[in-house]
């Protein structure tokens, strides 16, 4: 079984959230030419840091859990599908294949082997005269 130690530090250890760029500096900027006074910015980039932080902590406070457990069994039913239904239907499948390609193959070259070498001969015989 994993280990089930949780790394508090990097809680993100496979960069996959990190498309989500969240920081004040990400979502606000203001433009050469157009600014603020620096007690409005200061004052604004604290109120975006300590209300984001706040929502954060109290939806997943409140949800979090909940979450985690819809997102484990989710997981856990796409596991049990694709060990006990899906690999074992497309093994099965690819069993059943090869038997259709044996078939198939036997068919081209019993049927239509002889009629494509047979038109080939009748073609073969054609000659264009371009002296007109």
């Amino acid at each position: 079984m994993e280990d089930d130690k949780v790394d508090l530090l990097h809680r993100d250890p496979n960069s996959i959230n990190q498309h989500v760029q969240t920081n004040f500096e990400d979502v606000l900027a203001e433009p050469d030419g157009t600014r603020s006074s620096d007690c409005v910015w200061i004052y604004s980039a604290s109120c975006f840091n300590g209300g984001k932080s706040c929502c954060y902590v109290f939806l997943s406070a409140l949800c979090g859990i909940f979450l985690a457990l819809f997102w484990g069994c989710g997981f856990a039913f796409i596991s049990f599908e694709q060990i006990w239904c899906a690999t074992p239907m497309y093994r099965c499948f690819s069993i059943y294949a090869i038997y259709v390609q044996k078939c198939i193959g036997t068919y081209l070259s019993c049927y239509l082997g002889p009629l494509c070498e047979t038109c080939g001969l009748i073609f073969s015989r054609i000659h264009i005269d371009k002296s007109g």
